[in-house]
Order: C-alpha cells, then structure tokens, then sequence
C-alpha cells in the first residue's frame, strides 16, 4: 500500500495506517465471523470487486494481519487470521458497541446491501429450532425495489446452515416474510424487534403459524442486539 503516511507520533494513527485502506476491517470481520474461502468472504463482505478483494488480502498477508493456507492434495485456498488480528478483537468490539449506542438506527441501517444482509441472515437462522424441512421467501420492499427483492433459504436437517438462494429453487414455500431491509436490519442489531416491526407494518408473516410464531427462536440477532442503551429505530 503506498500512500503517504501521517506523520504523527501517535499510536492510533500507525493503527489507522494499518486498517484504513478501504474493506480491511470488513474483511477481518468476515473472518472473525467464520468465513474462510474467498467467494464466502466476497459475499460476506459485499460491494467488492473480486480483484480488489485479491490485492487487498495480499495487502493484509504482507502486513501480518492474514494467513493463506493452501491444500495442496485438494488445491484449495483458505485464510485466517493471525495473532496480530486476533488481538485487535477488543478494539473491534469496543468500536461496535459505540456505534449501536451512538449512531443513529436510520444512519446506522441506511444504504445496507440486501444479498449482502441475506448473507448474514444465513449464519443467523439456528437449525436447532427448525428440526424439519422448510423453505422460507424474504421478499424485500423498498423505494426504489432492490435489484434482486427475492431470496429463499431452504433449510434441511443435519446442515449446518441453510442454503440460500436468489432463484427460485421450485420448492413449497412454508413461510413467506416481507420487509424491509431498514426494518429487518433493526430486529437483528437489537434496535427493534419482531412484534414491533409487525405492529408498524416493516414485518409481515404468512404460511407456517409455528414458523411465524417462533421466528424470534429461529432467527437470532447480532452479538451486539443486547446491549444497553442501543438507539433505537424510530
């Protein structure tokens, strides 16, 4: 990475020298969250070219904060963190929880990719209290509609996480869900929840009653939903 340096006697900006470069922090994230492969970390990054996400991890290889592991028997690549990231867990933490507290929930929720926040529902949906085949469409509202409003998770038992699709995959539909992607962010950052959306028209739910009664079972929010003092969505 070349750019020109601070020039300060400051240890936040040496840090900032090291995460500023544009999607390093999201990428950690991604990783701290359990991805590995580098289409998983596309997706779960979001609005990043695949080249520019292959320069940057070479960026973070080379400055110690990645670690690329290659299979030779299977060819296959994969990266982790490395102690120096693992370390930066705190400061992380302590980031996300200024900004549940201190951010406004419509700045906080505004601008949000919807296959990027599908991505995240996938890791959210605990199979635990889905003990059945089931399949559930998310329809998306919006002003202007998003690209792609659609998606469906087809959850069949002994996965480990459902299997999400943008296409129809011509499947009974057990639960149909439409919202908003302002709406269904706030229930997962803890700044609304599901009776409150329902009561203000972000949520509605129709099909399966025992799949619609238990979403708040099935559907877990973010580490960071319950802390105190979160703002929340008006």
């Amino acid at each position: 990475m070349t750019r020109r340096p601070y020039g300060l006697l400051c240890p936040i900006s040496r840090a900032c020298e090291f995460l500023e470069p544009r999607w390093t922090i999201q990428i950690l994230t991604e990783l701290w969250n359990g991805s590995t492969r580098f289409n998983d970390i596309r997706k779960g990054v979001g609005n990043i070219s695949s080249a520019l996400l292959s320069r940057r991890l070479k960026e973070m290889e080379a400055l110690g904060l990645v670690e690329r592991v290659e299979d030779e028997a299977s060819g296959t690549i994969a990266y982790f963190r490395t102690e120096k990231s693992i370390k930066l867990e705190p400061a992380m933490n302590a980031l996300a929880e200024w900004a549940q507290c201190n951010i406004e929930a419509e700045i906080a929720l505004a601008d949000v990719d919807v296959s990027t926040l599908m991505w995240f529902v996938r890791r959210k949906i605990d199979l635990a209290e889905l003990p059945r085949r089931a399949v559930i469409r998310f329809h998306f509202r919006g002003d202007p509609p998003p690209k792609c409003p659609l998606y469906w998770f087809v959850v069949e038992p002994g996965a480990d996480l459902p299997e999400l699709c943008s296409l129809d995959p011509r499947r009974d539909v057990d639960l149909y869900v439409e919202t908003g992607v302002v709406s269904l962010g706030a229930i997962l950052e803890g700044r609304s929840s599901i009776e409150r959306e329902k009561e203000k028209g972000g949520l509605f739910l129709s099909g399966d009653p025992d799949l619609a009664r238990t979403m708040d079972r099935w559907l877990r929010t973010s580490v960071y939903a319950a802390l105190e003092g979160i703002a929340p969505l008006s």
